[in-house]
């Protein structure tokens, strides 16, 4: 019976979430039928089956994390090959039909995968959920009498084992009130990185206020290129005239890199991602934005894959729509620095020595201090700045 396994969804990731099927047992399935939707720490995926035939086990429920190289389902029918001893087993055709589809860095092979059973033993029954690791029964019996589900403790113990301190901690969360929420998928990506980040790059941050003014007119002129487009369209510019930021720190030497893939920062359903713009210093203004526009739709839909999601040497961050000021962000970990824009507001601003009322937002940098010093990120920060209050001027230089 061929069974299908969870593949390598590529990027290096070891697991993934199971969403929902998209077959009951007892469906007949085809070959590169979308079976399940699984979500790994980059995005969430339709799987497709490499075999075709009737769905005899799904392996796992919605909500279960499986490693990669765990059983996802079981299609009905012998595997070509197979054969107890003594019998002899046509081979179905539709067991044998195989996928040549790829997914995401995942190929099926042209053979399919041949068990072997040991002549006299019965075959071991496949397991539907992994087991939990409990070794002491007052352990099993304190989480009954509480009413904790084993599933969901993590074990502080060897191996994961269970303890009886693991089970205490989970009665005294639930006397004191509130929820647990899982760290796991796209949220325990994003946790890994910024404590990366935190740990390994000293980072350093400077800030100034800029007037916006003539930005939001010369936005309000260039038909469909927003903010950010701009914004972005400045720092590659930037990045020209200041590399070193557009670089990262691989163990005792500084990279810096000939190519911008910028990335940006967007709030999703799912959480905050950071799609990756490749090769931005090739793109005009307007490439930009359509860019930009794509990868947000893409991303608030669910539909990029790992790799539009990684690979990025710089990032931009438009927090101001979350109605701020300012932010002290967190480098993305490998990259050496993150530009942030704050809200624009109206604030008192003194032009050719008179006060008036003028669109105000604060430009923020965050730059790891091991790849430049202050001279080359207040320098980046500043031409940025000049651009923001002198738009037209930038794009007509650029």
């Amino acid at each position: 019976m061929p069974e299908f396994l969870l593949p390598d969804l590529g990027e290096g990731l070891t697991e993934a979430e199971i969403v929902r099927w998209l077959v009951s047992v007892g469906d007949t399935i085809t070959v590169d039928q979308p079976v399940v939707e699984v979500e790994t720490a980059k995005a969430a995926v339709e799987v497709p089956s490499p075999f075709a035939g009737e769905v005899t086990a799904l392996h796992g429920a919605a909500g279960e994390t499986l490693p990669v190289g765990a059983p996802l389902l079981s299609v009905g029918g012998t595997a070509p090959g197979f054969t107890e001893p003594g019998v002899v087993v046509p081979e179905p055709a539709a067991a044998a039909e195989e996928s040549g589809n790829v997914l995401i860095g995942y190929g099926t092979s042209t053979a399919t995968r041949r068990r072997r059973r040991t002549p006299g033993r019965a075959p071991a029954s496949v397991p539907q959920q992994r087991t939990t690791a409990v070794i002491s029964p007052i352990v099993r019996m304190l989480a009954k009498e509480h009413g904790v589900d084993l599933h969901a403790v993590s074990g502080s113990g060897p191996q994961g084992v269970i303890r009886r301190c693991d089970i205490e901690r989970e009665i005294a969360g639930r006397s004191a009130g509130g929820r647990r929420i899982p760290l796991k998928g796209l949220r325990k990506t994003v946790a890994d990185k910024l404590s990366t980040s935190r740990r390994e790059i000293p980072e350093a941050t400077v800030w100034v206020d800029v007037d916006a003014t003539e930005l939001l007119a010369a936005r309000d002129k260039l038909d469909g290129v927003g903010l950010l487009a701009l914004l972005a369209r400045f720092t590659v510019a930037g990045l020209k005239k200041f590399p070193e930021l557009n670089s990262r720190v691989e163990r005792d030497e500084i990279v810096v890199l000939d190519s911008v893939h910028l990335g940006f920062a967007a709030q999703t359903d799912r959480g905050l991602v950071v799609p990756v713009i490749r090769d931005a210093h090739t793109l005009n203004t307007r490439a930009l934005s359509a860019a930009l526009r794509d990868r947000t739709a893409a991303a608030r839909a669910g539909e990029l894959t790992p790799a539009d999601l990684t690979g990025g040497t710089f990032t931009v961050n438009n927090y101001g729509v979350f109605g701020v000021d300012g932010s002290a962000a967190i480098i993305n970990h490998p990259e050496a620095a993150i530009l942030g824009m704050g809200r624009i507001i109206d604030r008192p601003w003194v032009v050719d020595g008179a006060l008036v009322a003028r669109k105000i937002c604060q430009l923020t940098l965050a730059f790891d201090h091991r790849v430049c010093d202050g001279g080359t990120a207040g320098g980046f920060l500043r031409f940025v700045a000049d651009c923001v209050e002198s738009p037209v001027t930038a794009l007509g230089d650029l």
